[in-house]
Parts: C-alpha cells; sequence; structure tokens
C-alpha cells in the first residue's frame, strides 16, 4: 500500500520527457520529475520517494525530504496566509496548509506552532492541524513507571510543561523536577514517573528510583575521563553549577558519587573528585 505524505519504496514503470512514472498500486503511476533522477534510480529501477499533491493536486514522487511528514507532531513557521487559511514552510516548495477550520486561534505569518501532519481523506491533500487534543489519547496506554519514553515539548503551564509521549499521548513535566530549560517543539529524552487514576501520565527527564544512579553515574565518570580524571566539584559545590556540569539535580549527583566511592571508582579530595586509575 503506498502512503501520501511518507515516504516509498516504489518501482519504476516507464520514463517520459517529464521523468519517470513509477507505480503507486491502487493509486496509479506517480510522475517523479526528471531532476530527481540519479544513475542509482536508473541502475536499480526503483526509488525511495515522498509522495505529495503538488500545486494542481496531481500525485508526485520527490527525493526532497519534509521538516515532518504525516503522522508527526512537528514545529513550524507561518510563511502566508490567506483566505484559505495559514501556509507552514515544511521543507518543500509546496507549502503545508492548515485551513481555518483546524486553527486553535488565527496564526500569524512569521511565528511557528506545534502541528499534526494528516491526509485529507476526500482530497488526498496533505494538511496540519493546529488541534492537537484530536490526535492524541485515542489509544490505550499501557506504560510502566521508569519506561523510556521519547517526548515533544508542547507548551509551558503553571505546572510544568505539557508533552507528547512517544507521538501517541499527552504527559507532564513538573516544574519542581526539573533541572534545565525546555522549549517549545524541543524533542526530548524522558522517562514515565507515574500513571494516575484516571490515566493521566507523570514525567520524568531522569530515570526514576534507585535506577537513575548509574546512568548519571556513568555520565559523571564519562566527564571526568574527559577532563584527565579530576573534576573541582563536591558536596559543596552549588546546585546551578551541577545541573550546568551535568543536567541533574544535586540530590541525584550526591547519590551518584556515593555509589561511585563506594565501588572504589572515584576518590573525594578536598578540592573535588578523582578518578581511581
Amino acid at each position: 500500500m503506498v502512503e501520501i505524505g511518507r515516504v516509498n519504496t516504489l518501482e519504476v514503470v516507464r520514463e517520459t520527457d517529464n521523468g519517470f512514472y513509477l507505480d503507486g498500486i491502487e493509486l496509479g503511476e506517480i510522475l517523479m520529475p526528471r531532476k530527481f533522477i540519479t544513475d542509482e534510480v536508473r541502475s536499480q529501477g526503483w526509488a525511495d520517494v515522498f509522495v505529495y499533491t503538488d500545486s494542481e493536486d496531481r500525485l508526485v514522487a520527490t527525493t526532497e525530504k519534509p521538516l515532518a511528514m504525516v503522522g508527526d507532531f512537528a514545529f513550524l513557521k507561518v510563511v502566508s496566509v490567506s483566505r484559505f487559511g495559514a501556509f507552514l514552510d515544511w521543507g518543500l516548495p509546496k507549502d503545508l496548509l492548515v485551513p481555518f477550520r483546524e486553527q486553535k486561534a488565527d496564526m500569524v505569518e512569521g511565528r511557528s506552532y506545534l502541528v499534526f501532519l494528516f491526509v485529507d481523506l476526500l482530497t488526498k491533500r496533505i494538511a496540519a492541524s493546529a488541534k492537537l487534543d484530536k490526535f492524541l489519547d485515542n489509544t490505550p496506554h499501557e506504560y510502566e513507571p521508569g519506561d523510556e519514553v521519547q517526548l515533544m515539548i508542547t507548551e509551558e503551564t503553571d505546572l510544568g510543561y505539557k508533552a507528547i509521549v512517544n507521538n501517541e499521548h499527552w504527559g507532564m513535566l513538573y516544574k519542581n523536577q526539573l533541572y534545565q530549560s525546555l522549549s517549545q517543539g524541543q524533542k526530548i529524552k524522558g522517562y514515565i514517573n507515574k500513571v494516575r487514576d484516571d490515566d493521566k501520565i507523570d514525567l520524568l527527564l531522569e530515570k526514576p528510583g534507585y535506577e537513575k544512579v548509574d546512568a548519571i553515574s556513568q555520565k559523571i565518570l564519562d566527564e571526568l575521563k574527559q577532563n584527565r580524571g579530576f573534576m573541582a566539584v563536591s558536596d559543596n559545590t552549588s546546585p546551578e553549577m551541577i545541573n550546568a556540569l551535568f543536567g541533574i539535580s544535586k540530590k541525584n549527583f550526591k547519590k551518584a558519587i556515593g555509589s561511585l566511592y563506594k565501588k572504589r571508582m572515584i576518590t573525594f579530595d578536598s578540592d573535588g573528585i578523582r578518578l581511581v586509575k
């Protein structure tokens, strides 16, 4: 099955002055313009291409890669606004439309917005929506505390930051558990802290429980190795300095160096910690 708005591997059917026509199976033949034809495509007889509609609503295939594909959430910039809606730059010659009905508030040229890419079933055109709730929490989840997940930061609230979990669910990072700054559209690794009775997901950027000390310990060891086996940090170092050096809280830093000391992997000097050779 050929997916509009995704990368597909398609077989070359025939060549014309305009380019290669590829076998789109149920979608019919799809033109790959001549400028994308390479010697490799000629010899192989197939190509990995992104399929979308051009300005005349014809299906075309391109080897250019967009900034996001159908099924993705992306932080994209508005390049123009018309009577049809807002148009976003997604890295292809034809800009991506966000119809007015898919905007939470009127979009402004020059600003960036978090959107979801989908295919309009009637027109077969790729479009985007800023109404993210329609595309999240539509499937049950089976997360366990400590599970590693991929996050996209969506917005800051009084409590912390809302985030999209694994491209499927809403989650929350709480400010009192954060030790680094975050920005809208940022993609970052995170962990499940707790799934509440109402199925809401609480997140962390550090692995919860005692397991996280091992990962943090390794980070400290790596930093020590890069600094010739010594760093001028200790229990007396400020939380801000610890966060700047390692991206962790002072509490977790103290746990980690305590663990490393017990394993005789570091020693404490009067002015810092030293790697045991």
